[in-house]
């Protein structure tokens, strides 16, 4: 009976055969990236103790606003300004204490090469939110160019950059204007057919510094209820506001803002009713409430990713500039000349219109970049 020949088997051959085998069974480590970790651990108990310490800080800006205002109208014609200022100090302390519950952005700390602390991080927010990590090493990116305050100024961006720090400037120089203004305005009774300032004055007390003129009077509950009005007023444009700047754009929305806020700033040296000084300082609110809101949107979309932290962190800095001049005038200069002080305000808020109507990008409809 004949037999099927047999291959002969070398020892090259079985050698192949060992390393093919072993070539199988090697596996890559198992890798994951910080999104990929947020992605599987998921929304959770952290994301909403996350939402109510960090949204308290945007809330206390309206919120605590109207609530200041009430607690001005108890508290001062009682005990003082001073204890005031004490209790509104209160809520601020809580958030301080707060925010040791929040951990540093694991995203941050995997940039800056600081691997452990990040795992530690998400291992964190994954019990918290009791669920479980993804499995392997969380590995570093690959990390872009970072941007520097130099890229602000290249040739590309110069001028994109000049007139977002003229527009920031003057919105945040406008914003505080109008709710110093208002105060001063309330306070020296302007309302047609009132009292006139020489009548405002009083003296307090017997001491030396009481003997002296002074233009301070108490508000009467009805200027309260004015400046709760006028507070209010900062979201009742975010309908139209979110219209505008979808529809017409971010740059010509913005300059009507501003040349609206302008307007409004005039108006407010006209002899007008006790309703119509509450109607001019509740548009006036909205008004530059919906700057800051359009401002926002757009440098936050105009600058590429590696820099837009940065445009948003230089605009800011000129914001607070804006805001240490703003009492300067609300309240040095209008005391000297009223008209005088709302028309540098309405001059400045032109100047941004116009530098908003110039601005050489548009954001509307364009993606945002990813790299410079």
């Amino acid at each position: 009976m004949a037999t099927k020949p047999t291959e002969p088997v070398t020892i090259l051959s079985l050698r192949k055969l060992s390393l093919g085998t072993t070539e199988t069974q090697i596996k890559e480590p198992k890798m994951f990236t910080v999104e990929d970790a947020v992605e599987t651990i998921g929304f959770g108990r952290f994301h909403i103790a996350l939402f109510l310490i960090m949204g308290s800080t945007g809330v206390f800006w309206l919120a605590g606003s109207l609530l200041i205002i009430g607690l001005a109208s108890v508290i001062i014609p009682t005990i003082g300004w001073r204890w005031l200022i004490r209790v509104a100090s209160i809520p601020g302390i809580i958030l301080i204490m707060a925010f040791k519950f929040i951990p540093e952005s694991a995203r941050f700390n995997v940039s800056t090469g600081n691997t452990p602390a990040a795992l530690a991080t998400l291992e964190r927010i994954a019990k918290m939110n009791r669920a479980v990590m993804p499995e392997g090493k969380l590995v570093e990116p690959v990390l872009e160019k970072r941007g520097r305050f130099a890229d602000l100024l290249d040739a590309k961006y110069l001028r994109t950059t000049l007139q977002i720090w003229v527009i920031w400037l003057g919105i945040s120089f406008a914003y505080y204007g109008v709710i110093l203004a208002s105060a001063e305005l309330l306070e020296r009774d302007l309302v047609c057919g009132s009292k006139s300032d020489s009548e405002v004055v009083v003296t307090q007390g017997n001491s030396e510094e009481g003997q002296s003129p002074c233009h301070c009077h108490l508000f009467a509950p009805s200027d309260y209820q004015t400046m709760i009005i006028s507070t209010v007023g900062e979201i009742a444009l975010n309908p139209l506001n979110i219209l505008g700047i979808n529809f017409l754009g971010r740059r010509l929305s913005l300059s009507i803002t501003m040349g609206c806020t302008a307007l409004f700033f005039l108006l407010l040296n006209i002899c007008t009713s006790s309703a119509g000084l509450i109607g001019f300082l509740f548009v006036l609110r909205a008004l530059v409430a919906a700057n800051f809101n359009t401002i926002y949107i757009y440098t936050a979309e105009v600058y590429p990713t590696t820099m837009r932290a940065l445009g948003m962190g230089t605009s800011g800095s000129l914001c607070r500039i804006g805001a240490m001049v703003a009492p300067f005038i609300s309240q040095v200069l209008m005391s000297a000349s009223i008209l005088g002080a709302l028309c540098l305000f309405s001059s400045v808020c032109v100047i941004c219109a116009i530098s908003a109507f110039t601005l050489p990008i548009e954001t509307k409809g364009r993606a945002l970049q990813q790299i410079k």
